[in-house]
This record gives C-alpha cells, structure tokens and sequence, in this order.
C-alpha cells in the first residue's frame, strides 16, 4: 500500500478520535458548568470531521447507500467475528474485568448492528419502501433498537429510560 494511502487512512482515524473524545469533552465541561468551553469542544469536535471527511472522501470511502450498507455489513462482521472476539481474550488473562465487559457489551451490540444493516440492504434490494421510525440507542452498551425501547436493554439490563432517540 504507497505511503500516502497509509497517512490518510491514519489520518482519518486520529481525526475521527479526536471529533468524538471532543464531544465527550464537552459534556463534561457542561456537567461542570462551563458551556463556553463545551462550544468551544464542540466546534473542535465538528472541524475534526470536516477533516476526516474530507480523508475518507480522498480514499473513496463513502459511495451509495447500498455500497456503504455493504461497508457497514462487512465492518461489522469484521468486529463481531475477528476484532472482539481476539480482543476478549486479553483481558481475561490481564484480569481487567472493565475492559473484558467494555469489549463483551460491543462484540453482542455489533452483531445487532450486522443484522440491522443487513435488512436495510436486503429491503433495498427489494425497493422496499421503509417506514419512518425513530431508532433508540442504549447509552450504556450501545444496544440499537428500531421503533420502540424494550423496558430494559436485553444487552446489558439498563432500564428504559436508559436510551437515547436517534431520529
């Protein structure tokens, strides 16, 4: 792979870091009550995907929706069944019960997210006209769900109130 196909694809990494570590920044300047410096993350945030963006658009990483439903299906995969599956066993021999259980909750969610993805392809596929519905997300494990929130996150046990409405 030449050298600059390299620096972009570490480039959009660091820079896709950076945009989220900088949102969670900014809620904790918010808790401590400083929305100045919660902006100020925010908009830092906003510029770092303007730059990995515009890296992923270099590499030819965004396409249709169903080229990039087929990307999403094969990332996925990729981490349900390589990526977290190897991961797990570190720390377990390190005895690093957070990160085992950090890595246990995003390998059970990534198989939900592959076969989420995977319907959406198969109903464009099928020009299916798919209904407008609000999707929630579980702010503990990151559990998807489509529609309505079950009462407590079949991943992780959170309660309802739990999750977050994704519109």
């Amino acid at each position: 792979m030449p050298k600059t196909s390299e620096n972009l694809q570490a480039a959009f990494a660091g820079e896709s870091q950076a945009s989220r570590k900088y949102l969670y920044f900014a809620e904790i300047a918010d808790k401590e009550g400083m929305p100045q410096i919660a902006r100020l993350f925010r908009a830092g945030s906003e510029a770092e995907t303007v730059h990995a963006r515009n890296h992923l658009n270099v590499m030819k990483g965004i396409g249709t929706t169903e080229g990039n439903l087929k990307a999403a299906i094969s990332g996925e995969f990729h981490e349900m069944t390589e990526m977290y599956p190897e991961f797990l066993a570190q720390p377990k021999t390190e005895k690093n019960a957070a990160a085992e259980r950090s890595f246990d909750l995003a390998n059970k969610v990534e198989r939900i997210h592959h076969e989420l993805y995977h319907q959406a392809l198969k109903d464009l596929e099928n020009a299916k006209k798919l209904p407008a519905k609000p999707y929630y997300v579980c702010q503990i494990c990151g559990h998807t769900v489509e529609g309505n929130t079950p009462d407590k996150c079949p991943v992780c046990g959170a309660n309802k109130s739990m999750y977050k409405k994704v519109e």
